[in-house]
């Protein structure tokens, strides 16, 4: 499994996380067990493979920490969601932005670029064309006005 494909298992979990009732640890237990991606990966060819130790770390790092931080991200959507209001954007869209607005502030070992390119990747399967340019410009106007800043 690539680094990529992580990401986008975390992105996944992290839109579970907007409508479950299990803790993030115990979402992160059931879903990285090698019987969930046994069960998975029929459906979805992206659990064909069950993460190493490694990546699983990565995972539960990314996961957790957009699950601490919500509160924070969320705000920082909002705040470049002009003319949106946060319950407008998909839940879907949310979770990517969550995930790379999480890297560019708290990974320094992922250059801002390549967390943005990969939520734009990731929002290519699962959004529409207007959505991901969406998301492409909230991430980039979030990283010149907060990042930049600095």
């Amino acid at each position: 499994m690539v680094r990529n494909t992580a990401r986008e298992i975390a992105v996944h979990l992290a839109y579970e996380l907007s409508f479950t009732d299990k803790t993030v640890e115990e979402l992160l237990r059931d879903r990285l067990s090698a019987e969930s991606f046994t069960a998975l990966a029929g459906e979805d060819a992206l659990y064909a493979e069950t993460p190493n130790a490694k990546q699983a770390e990565y995972i539960r790092e990314i996961v957790s920490g957009v699950a601490a931080h919500a509160p924070e991200l969320d705000e920082f959507i909002a705040k470049y969601a002009r003319g949106w209001s946060f319950e407008r954007i998909p839940l879907v869209a949310s979770a990517i932005m969550r995930v790379a607005m999480y890297e560019v502030l708290y990974r320094s070992d992922i250059p801002n670029s390549v967390a943005i390119n990969e939520a734009v990747e990731i929002a290519k399967k699962y959004e529409t064309p207007e959505t991901v340019k969406f998301i492409n410009g909230i991430l980039g106007s979030f990283v010149r006005g907060e990042i930049s800043a600095e």
